[in-house]
């Protein structure tokens, strides 16, 4: 079985739609199954409206109207007929979506966010189901929450394989195309969850590993993996070939191709992974499998931005050790910190995290009860994976470097 995975920028208009079809029809849809991420900017008009239900409810409705208007506008661009039913399905959703907001009593930031954000997805794979049908590629839609399942971490729910394999193999029909959505879950008590922001690509890969398919194919607005993000960086090169090692190493450190959770699943199977350009889709893009030296072998280069820098030394001077390290980091837990970097010293300890929560102000509190403590936001996170002397003066070249760390493959600067 193949998976394929389309991204909100392959899909952000009836274009994108349409070559979705050309794609399936060139490389076959026999056995396939198709993820796919809400259409353009929609998650983010999407958080708008959930910043406008919580904090300024006169705007909610203007902000769904946005998005309402943006996919109408594709719709009357796929289908002549105005009568089609796929406008009564969008329909529907967006009617959904309004009992949530008059009915939920949770005042639950992160439920609230997960129940709402997801109807981008549902949007989208809505309508491509539809336009398929429409043009002879039969498919059957599916509702990927009744699929896979998760824990109620929501924002950033982790996957119960053993529930989900189960859903996935009873649910599955290998002689169809199906059609269905990345980034969502659900829980026990069948309340959406979602696997991270951009997870669409681990959703892809769940999938894979439960129907033991032969490759997953990410399709991207970009050639493949590049060795930098061409939005921050110039001179940028394709990256031909990699080893599951190297992509999970790139990934960790951010690498914003492929998601950091996709690796795993597809590594304990030996599941190849492409990633190919939407745009040009008979080239052939990266490919990740095992054993596969990454070629060509040149610096890589990845940006975390909005970063928080934390230093912390003893009240007394006294040496910051295991017992030390070990309240540190159950406080970076507590608060649902991303630690991205460490480093420590026999009286200081500093680390760069990502303040996705807001709960930054808790954290400093409780650290503050019993540390020397020092903060720096909106700081930036710079990794170069096979660094030289060339790539570490271009990076390092009229930044102020706050602090710096070299392992053996990998450099690492934080800088304001």
């Amino acid at each position: 079985m193949k998976i394929f995975k389309f991204g909100g920028a392959s899909v952000k208009d009836a274009n994108g739609v349409k070559n979705i079809a050309k794609i399936l029809k060139e490389f076959g849809y026999k056995n396939t199954l198709v993820v796919v991420s809400a259409m353009g900017k929609t998650t983010n008009a999407f958080e708008n409206v959930i910043d406008n239900y919580i904090n300024t409810p006169a705007q909610l409705h203007y902000a769904i109207n946005d998005i309402k208007a943006y996919h109408n506008t594709i719709l009357v661009n796929l289908f002549k007929n105005n009568q089609h039913p796929v406008f009564n399905n969008v329909a529907k959703l967006f009617e959904e979506l309004s009992f949530f907001f008059s009915s939920n009593k949770s005042p639950n930031y992160n439920f609230i966010y997960d129940q709402v954000i997801g109807y981008g997805e549902l949007i989208s794979t809505t309508i491509i189901s539809h336009y398929l049908n429409e043009v002879a590629i039969k498919n059957t839609w599916l509702d990927v929450r009744k699929l896979i399942k998760t824990d109620t971490y929501y924002r950033n729910a982790k996957v119960d394989w053993e529930a989900t394999q189960k859903c996935i193999s009873n649910g599955i029909d290998h002689s169809v195309l199906h059609i269905t959505q990345g980034f969502l879950a659900s829980d026990a008590n069948n309340f959406t969850t979602t696997l991270g922001r951009e997870g669409s690509d681990y959703s892809a890969a769940i999938f894979a590993y439960c129907l033991n398919a032969e490759s997953v194919t990410i399709w991207k607005d970009v050639p493949g993996v590049l060795n930098a993000d061409p939005r921050v960086f110039s001179n940028t090169q394709l990256l031909n070939q990699m080893s599951y090692r190297e992509a999970i190493e790139l990934s960790f450190y951010g690498a914003s191709v492929i998601h950091p959770k996709t690796l795993q699943p597809l590594q304990r199977k030996e599941i190849v992974l492409f990633v190919k350009s939407f745009l040009d889709p008979k080239q052939d893009g990266t490919k990740v499998c095992k054993g596969n030296d990454l070629a060509p072998k040149v610096p890589c280069f990845i940006l975390k931005s909005n970063q928080v820098l934390i230093s912390l030394s003893s009240l007394d001077f006294s040496f910051i050790v295991e017992e030390n390290i070990s309240e540190i980091f159950r406080l970076l837990h507590q608060f649902k910190m991303k630690v991205n970097l460490i480093q420590n010293s026999a009286i200081s300890f500093s680390v760069c995290v990502e303040n996705k929560y807001n709960q930054l102000d808790d954290l400093l509190q409780h650290l503050k009860a019993k540390f020397k403590v020092t903060h720096t936001q909106n700081v930036a996170l710079f990794t170069i994976r096979h660094y030289n002397q060339d790539a570490i003066q271009t990076l390092e070249k009229n930044k102020t470097i706050l602090l710096k760390q070299l392992y053996k493959e990998t450099m690492q600067i934080v800088v304001k």
